[in-house]
């Protein structure tokens, strides 16, 4: 299924008043950055890449005229560190593809990385970012959203962080797999299973960051509760704001930031504007659940033998860069002040300690006015200033809590 298809299902409605086109934002020379901003460690908790590059061929170090996300642009948005999110869609599930797809993307992350080595590294700890950082790079921490394998085969998980992998969602990105419930699918395991346990706990020995975001809620509650260590939410908004099914409860934002986890504040309207997700709700019905819930996944049910991988990749490139091209009435469009007000509800509900960015940036996400992409980061500073936060608060919500779940869980301090 594609990726617009799993996590919008979006078709955008004429409206009255005012259609916005994205071209109308602010030019480079436009762009203010802030001393503290400058200064800060900044991190991006999602950030999208190696899809075009392994399916267009293209090298993340140059400027691409598209899309949100290439290095250059990172290094113009004052970003220090990223989760460098590969991704394996459902695109590669029904065929089987998906380990196939995970293991070559990882090695071309690695491949991209070696490549653009004068201004990205990897890193494998929190001690690796500052080391790269103090030579004036950015720093990879190298993440996986999708399904490294349906099964949950911990032999590929061991292999994958010998690879140099440190972090991982759980669910097959919006699909329940052989062992936890993905929020958008159906619930099989009531969360998870015991298979899923022993993912966790394998993850908790290697020294591997969990991830939970697309996971059902119970999933969530049932993960955190598992873990050693603390678990992240990479990317989403707060059901209470907007109600969609992606959005994290009060109740397992509670549960993960008692654990020392970190939320990661998603950038689409979608998930922080209550506007636009009204005017949106119509074109997405939230599925009703079977009853009984499926003894097996249904992705597990069958099988595509009729497909290449290389027929899924041509299939693939069609839905590149995974950009949001629509226009939103004005009225509907969120500015960057109502994403800091999201990010205000997390600190209000959680604490300043355990909320971050999640950008989702070159995942498809329709940007506030004033974000075109990853240049524009400066401006969450400048929201977070107009609320009054203290330069300490803005620091932790930038990066340092994201490093310090990092530390925690790669280095075990």
């Amino acid at each position: 299924m594609k990726r617009r298809d799993v996590i919008k299902s979006l078709t955008l409605l004429p409206a009255a008043g005012s259609i916005i086109s994205k071209q109308s934002l602010l030019t480079p020379r436009d762009k203010p950055m802030p001393a503290l901003h400058r200064n800060a460690f900044v991190m991006d908790g999602h950030t999208h890449v190696m899809s075009r590059e392994l399916v267009l061929k293209t090298d993340i170090g140059q400027r691409y005229p598209d899309g949100t996300v290439d290095l250059p642009r990172a290094k113009e948005g004052g970003v220090d560190a990223m989760f460098f999110s590969v991704y394996t869609p459902e695109n590669y599930y029904p065929g089987r593809f998906e380990t196939k797809n995970t293991f070559r993307v990882v090695n071309l992350a690695l491949d991209q990385i070696r490549k653009n080595n004068s201004m990205i590294e990897l890193a494998l700890t929190a001690s690796d970012i500052e080391r790269i950082n103090k030579k004036g790079k950015m720093a990879a921490f190298l993440d996986l959203e999708g399904g490294y394998d349906l099964y949950g085969d911990l032999d590929l998980l061991r292999a994958l962080y010998k690879l140099g992998l440190r972090s991982m969602q759980l669910t097959a990105h919006s699909t329940t797999n052989a062992f936890i419930d993905a929020c958008n699918d159906v619930y099989t395991w009531g969360g998870i299973n015991d298979h899923g346990k022993a993912v966790i706990r394998e993850m908790n020995d290697l020294g591997m960051v969990i991830n939970v975001a697309h996971a059902s809620n119970d999933a969530i509650l049932q993960s955190v509760a598992a873990s050693r260590h603390p678990v992240i939410y990479s990317h989403g908004g707060f059901y209470k704001i907007v109600d969609h099914p992606r959005c994290i409860s009060d109740e397992a934002a509670k549960a993960i930031a008692a654990k020392g986890g970190v939320i990661g504040v998603h950038f689409g309207s979608l998930f922080n504007n209550p506007k636009y997700w009204a005017w949106q709700k119509p074109n997405n019905p939230i599925r009703v659940q079977p009853n009984p819930q499926p003894k097996t996944p249904r992705i597990l049910n069958s099988q595509v033998t009729t497909q290449t991988i290389e027929d899924v990749d041509k299939e693939f490139a069609r839905e590149l860069p995974f950009t949001f091209n629509g226009t939103i009435p004005d009225e509907y469009w969120m500015h960057v002040d109502q994403l800091a007000k999201v990010i205000d509800y997390g600190v209000k509900l959680v604490g300043e300690d355990h909320i971050a960015l999640g950008s989702d940036l070159d995942g498809g996400p329709e940007l506030p006015h004033e974000i075109k992409d990853i240049s524009d980061f400066p401006q969450i500073t400048i929201a977070m200033q107009k609320l009054g936060y203290t330069d300490q608060r803005i620091k932790k919500i930038l990066g340092l809590n994201w490093l310090r779940v990092i530390r925690q869980v790669t280095e075990g301090r």
